[in-house]
């Protein structure tokens, strides 16, 4: 969950996250050796008078400058990679769920159930109670179980939407008459907060997204109930 004046990203709740926090540290200090080295350059040029035209012109000092640029982007480009084939990888899910998006809440459908989905509609600020977050709370939350391999269907029933959560590193379009899949595990229980990442109409900032993450046992239980 973000929090007022916060500059960096949200605790990372998914593996796929965090390898996303590493990957940005990763790729932020590459930029900023660039940067420091690049401001002193041009401090050096405009505090001394010493030029070194046979130096400038050398066939070693250009070679350097061709080979350390694409040294620096295979070393963004690997990790980049290893962690975009991550995300497209869907192993074994042992739950699958269908997201559709409408103008303008979110409807749930627990596939592997003869009859159990949703509507999440987000309650109106009137409605709040103390400690509920404005503009993010849902009627309906999304209970899924925690430690396990979820499959997410998503798409969409009238216009694009896009289906966000940020502490799970995940942000999935949702386009009419095209199913896309992403996959999500929580290593902890708790509720994340997401909304829908695609201007989609006037209500668009109205869309909250709410997943409940509680441990197996509880899932069962509460699968039971709904049915």
């Amino acid at each position: 969950m973000a929090h007022p004046l916060q500059l960096g990203f949200q605790d990372a709740t998914s593996p796929i996250m965090e390898e996303l926090l590493h990957f940005h540290d990763h790729t932020l200090m590459i930029m900023f050796l660039i940067s420091t080295l690049v401001l002193y350059i041009i401090s050096l040029m405009l505090s001394t008078k010493l030029t070194h035209t046979n130096t400038m012109d050398a066939q070693e000092v250009e070679t350097m400058w061709t080979i350390l640029p694409a040294i620096i982007l295979i070393l963004i480009a690997l990790p980049s990679l290893r962690i975009l084939y991550m995300m497209d990888e869907v192993n074994n899910p042992l739950l699958t769920i269908k997201t559709m998006g409408h103008q303008w809440y979110w409807s749930y459908e627990y596939t592997d159930y003869e009859d159990l989905n949703f509507d999440s509609y987000m309650i109106p600020t009137s409605n709040l109670e103390p400690g509920q977050f404005r503009l993010l709370e849902v009627d309906n939350r999304t209970v899924l179980p925690m430690e396990m391999p979820i499959r997410m269907l998503i798409s969409s029933e009238d216009v694009l939407h896009s289906w966000a959560i940020p502490s799970l590193g995940i942000k999935t379009d949702a386009i009419p008459g095209r199913l896309n899949q992403a996959t999500l595990t929580s290593s902890r229980p708790g509720l994340y907060y997401g909304q829908c990442s695609e201007i989609c109409g006037s209500n668009h900032s109205f869309m909250p997204i709410v997943l409940e993450f509680i441990p197996l046992e509880h899932f069962e239980n509460w699968s039971t109930l709904m049915l």
